[in-house]
């Protein structure tokens, strides 16, 4: 569709840039003033509102995700997701990993950019070292880890995608909005509050349908592509350093345009300021944190974001696994650390 605009001076790349940016700040702007987060979710003291809105977002990309599809404006036949060959004890083990991680910071990918956005430096030393071992998993001296992990597989054929079980896509996709929406509305949150979650949600198909139709040019291709934080953060690191030999993407725009929405919104409705570590204890463990996240995002292939909101809709039985099991990872690293002398280093 996108040579159809006459466009003589911009790719698609160039105008996929151009457009992950405008995501990516409505994402930072929601983001920030309903702190969106997977984390908080599962074990933060608001869990029950965080959660709602979580969910909310959910059932609305899950929902404009298979409208497009069915009104075949995208498809997700020939997606990474839905490689028959289903690398299990790399989405199993990385999924832990990045859960795991998660704990350790006090945030998903996600949530922390959005923190850094707002004057996090704790969160924004996350990020960097999120970005440099992410990418030695892809390509670096932990690539050998992942491709030893990924060939761990079991053939699943067709039962990769949910749409392909009885009842068909209608029906999955179906409960899933259903049973995301009936949480939602009985957690307790205002209507400002699921309405914004709503919008994040629908972030989600924007993404899918801008680069994956709208930006799409057969002579000029360029990958579809939704909210996610794992790729993009390596991207936009090395983007930073290396910017006239490594051309910027859609990942790239993203993540500018996050930190700049977060920025915007905590400046203008309060809650910019500036943070870093208390005791070397603290920053170790984010460190840490920040390491374990690298290697289970690229292992788990997503975040709670690319896995989670942006895969689920899909219907990849993938990334509804690697959602999980960041889930169990979270839920199981918060209670071995309430039980144990280094939990009390969890808190801050």
């Amino acid at each position: 569709m996108f040579e159809s605009f006459g466009f003589e001076n911009t790719t698609p790349q160039q105008a996929s840039v151009l457009f992950a940016i405008l995501v990516g700040i409505l994402f930072g702007l929601l983001g920030q003033v309903t702190k969106f987060c997977f984390r908080r979710s599962l074990i933060g003291d608001d869990r029950r509102l965080a959660a709602g809105v979580w969910l909310m977002a959910l059932a609305f990309a899950v929902l404009g995700t298979q409208i497009a599809v069915a009104f075949e404006l995208i498809s997700f036949a020939d997606h990474r997701f839905m490689i028959s060959d289903l690398p299990i004890a790399a989405i199993a083990f990385g999924g832990l990993l990045f859960g795991a991680g998660m704990v350790l910071t006090r945030g998903c990918v996600s949530r922390l950019t959005i923190l850094a956005g707002s004057g996090n430096l704790r969160a924004a030393l996350v990020i960097v070292v999120f970005a440099i071992v992410a990418h030695a998993t892809l390509k670096g001296v932990l690539a050998p880890l992942r491709v030893a992990l990924g060939s761990l597989t079991v053939d699943v054929g067709n039962a990769i995608s949910l749409a392909n079980l009885p009842g068909g896509a209608l029906v999955w996709s179906g409960l899933i909005v259903l049973g995301a929406l009936a949480i939602a509305l009985r957690s307790g949150n205002g209507v400002g509050a699921l309405v914004m979650g709503a919008a994040i949600g629908l972030l989600v198909p924007l993404a899918w349908v801008g680069t994956g139709f709208i930006l799409f040019d057969e002579f000029d291709p360029i990958a579809m592509e939704s909210l996610s934080f794992t790729s993009p953060a390596a991207e936009g690191l090395f983007w930073v350093v290396a910017s006239s030999s490594i051309p910027a993407g859609f990942g790239v725009g993203l993540f500018g345009g996050v930190l700049i929405g977060a920025l915007i919104a905590s400046v203008t409705f309060g809650g910019f300021g500036w943070q870093s570590f208390e005791t070397p204890a603290q920053t170790g463990r984010y460190i840490a944190g920040a390491a374990l996240m690298g290697v289970g995002g690229v292992l788990a292939g997503g975040c709670t974001l690319g896995a989670g909101l942006s895969g689920v809709p899909t219907l990849s039985l993938a990334a509804i696994l690697a959602i999980v099991m960041i889930g169990v990872g979270v839920l199981a690293t918060h209670a071995v650390l309430r039980r144990t002398p280094v939990g009390q280093l969890s808190h801050g």
